[in-house]
């Protein structure tokens, strides 16, 4: 096999690298038996699917043959969506991988695992023994079973689409008050394929909601636009379709279709944050009807403060956590959680395996509309009730230094310094607050800040900026 160098592609919660280069067939293969070595799963299912890039389907026969020389049983998948892995891994209680890149452009692509039961591979969890173990193999050859007391695996095929539909289906009421008009902008990902299962009437009978669809041409090229609903830039044509069919609420979802973002009837993008909130109010009301006593609902902490505020009015506990989906999730499992919500627009289930999944966040927020008059901008402001300065990055050569003028220009204020993730900054009496973190993989620290006042939060964001880009 040819060498390449692994380091780059691996990151703390999957892989992600470009096609031909970081990511070859041959790494494909060797990270498909490495996956079964590191995680013991000889004889057991391994799930393969991926997205809509080209170069999936033949990464994920390649990953396949690997696994079944070790020994397990792929099943092949198809086509699916990240959150469609997460199912099946449940339902099956099997490991699998997912090939995709999710917002990235078209030249990348990645993979994403997970143990039996949707629980994730991280750094921290397995995914650099994975990385060494392929590099072992890329080195040398994979082993051969004859002799090590290893049986090559049997590949087979399984359609999981109709079962997560119905799954989706079971934990949301969406026969609603009214009809709803939906723009979905697929952005040429995975939502166009899962949105006509769950919320069209393909699979399942139909809903009262009039779905527009953009962009719903499976089409890993994105010729639309890039399929990251994070950037602004990539909400345009669902802010104008929105406004022009007279819809009700706007979807956008990325490229593996396990992130959803919400614009309401003017166009205007709903914060992940309000969209948490929203959601939370949901699933503790659902919990509390269930008989239990005080849901736990787990929060980033870039999250909105108006989040454990209002879990903390529902009767709820709010729980505070890093960045990332892998921490969120050991949380969620370890607390119990009914529901965790990022600022990313990742949303996490218990009834969903504790997994992530976009379309069941998207929803809540339809049955959460469909069962009042209001329209969305008036519902939304319910959960909106700060001024945020959204995810600002700067490319900073010293991070450090930076963060450490940051500091001494608030030294003397009524503030309070956390180093949950990154530094927090927040006035004493909670007026403001701020967050520098890092990025582990690009020469950028990310801020993040909020405010009671539009005007606090402005020059809050002016003058921390400044500070951080002094000499660069």
């Amino acid at each position: 096999m040819n060498q390449v160098d692994l380091f780059s592609a691996f990151k703390a919660y999957d892989v992600r690298g470009i096609v031909g280069e970081t990511l070859t067939s041959a790494t494909a293969e060797a990270i498909g038996a490495a996956f079964v070595d590191v995680l013991g799963l000889d004889g057991e299912e391994v799930l393969v699917g991926g997205d809509a890039r080209p170069s999936s389907p033949v990464f994920e026969d390649a990953f396949a043959a690997g696994a079944a020389a070790r020994g397990a049983n792929p099943v092949m998948l198809g086509r699916i969506s990240t959150d469609q892995l997460y199912y099946a891994c449940g339902v099956r209680a099997a490991a699998g991988a997912v090939f995709t890149a999710s917002h990235n452009p078209a030249q990348y692509n990645g993979i994403k695992l997970a143990r039996p039961g949707a629980v994730p591979v991280s750094a921290e969890t397995g995914l650099f023994a994975v990385r060494d173990a392929a590099a072992s193999y890329l080195a040398v050859g994979i082993p051969s079973p004859a002799g090590v007391g290893v049986v090559a695996g049997t590949i087979s095929e399984a359609d999981t689409l109709l079962g997560y539909a119905k799954h989706l289906r079971s934990l949301v009421d969406l026969a609603g008050n009214r009809t709803l008009k939906v723009v979905v902008d697929a952005g040429n990902g995975m939502a166009g394929l899962t949105t006509p299962a769950v919320l069209g009437d393909k699979l399942l009978p139909g809903l009262p909601l009039q779905i527009v669809p953009l962009y719903f041409e499976l089409d890993g090229t994105f010729p639309n636009h890039p399929a990251n609903p994070l950037e602004p830039e990539n909400l345009l044509d669902l802010q104008a379709a929105v406004v022009e069919q007279g819809a009700d609420i706007g979807l956008a979802f990325d490229g593996d279709a396990d992130r959803c973002f919400v614009v309401d009837e003017r166009g205007t993008p709903v914060s992940p944050s309000a969209v948490t909130a929203l959601v939370a109010s949901r699933e503790i009301a659902r919990a509390q009807a269930a008989g239990e006593a005080e849901p736990v609902i787990i929060h980033n902490l870039i999250t909105s403060r108006a989040v454990p505020e209002l879990v903390a009015a529902k009767g709820g506990r709010a729980v505070r956590t890093r960045v990332g989906h892998s921490f969120i999730k050991a949380v969620m499992a370890s607390e119990g959680a009914v529901f965790g919500g990022e600022h990313s627009a990742h949303y996490y289930f218990r009834d969903f395996f504790n997994a992530d999944t976009g379309m069941l966040a998207a929803m809540h927020v339809l049955a959460a509309l469909a069962d009042q008059d209001r329209p969305l901008s008036e519902l939304a402001r319910e959960y909106e009730p700060y001024f945020a300065s959204g995810e600002i990055n700067s490319e900073v050569t010293d991070k450090l230094a930076a963060v450490e003028r940051v500091l001494s220009s608030f030294r003397g204020e009524e503030v309070n310094v956390e180093t949950l993730d990154g530094t927090t900054v927040s006035a004493v009496n909670g007026s403001w607050w701020f967050n520098l973190r890092p990025s582990n993989t690009e020469p950028f620290l990310r801020f993040n800040g909020e405010a009671r006042e539009k005007a606090v939060m402005e020059r809050l964001r002016d003058r921390v900026l400044s500070l951080v880009r002094q000499g660069d």
